[in-house]
């Protein structure tokens, strides 16, 4: 509950604009037990960001855990991964301010979520290769790679950027002929 509270104030307010003892009021509780389970202002807004990171680790992980082509499933985790970093950061109000402007206190949180993710682009893209529907020389590189042009696709896709028309989905076939044919002429 303290969680929660913290995060509808930060979503509401911002983390610079939220006290500790604006969320022992708002959760109803003292201040004193606050500090039983939490240090400072800081480790909420860690844990509130943790929380929101682990409700995308679990659908990532139904993502891969489905019974599809390695392809098939690449795309279906590039899709649900950006749709719920934006969903998230979207729902969060104030605190999408502050995922923009303090984005190296996010990227903080997210060391462990970020190594989790590589772990599962490894294990799709492993899947493919088993089945040879992908050739490449290193599955965990290749998985980083991916890792990271996902994540600078954060910004311009929650942003609404990425189109014309903000309310556009990702242009699948765009996304995997990129991926899967890349740019070369054949």
């Amino acid at each position: 509950m303290l969680m929660e509270k913290a995060r509808q104030l930060f979503a509401k307010s911002g983390f610079e604009n939220t006290t500790m003892n604006d969320i022992a009021e708002a959760s109803q509780r003292g201040r004193r037990t606050l500090y039983t389970y939490f240090s400072n202002k800081k480790e909420i807004y860690n844990a509130v960001i943790e929380s929101e990171l682990e409700g995308l680790y679990v659908q990532l992980q139904e993502t891969v855990e489905k019974e599809h082509t390695a392809s098939d499933k690449l795309m279906l985790f590039f899709v649900t991964r950006l749709e719920i970093i934006k969903e998230v950061v979207t729902r969060n109000g104030t605190l999408r301010g502050d995922f923009f402007r303090d984005i190296f206190r996010v990227e903080n949180v997210r060391k462990t979520f970020d190594k989790q993710e590589i772990q599962f682009l490894k294990m799709i893209l492993d899947e493919g290769v088993a089945s040879g529907e992908f050739e490449m020389l290193d599955t965990m590189k290749t998985a980083r790679i991916i890792h990271f042009a996902l994540k600078g696709l954060e910004l311009p896709y929650i942003r609404g950027v990425m189109s014309q028309d903000p309310k556009d989905a990702i242009d699948r076939n765009t996304v995997a002929n990129l991926i899967f044919q890349g740019i070369t002429k054949k």
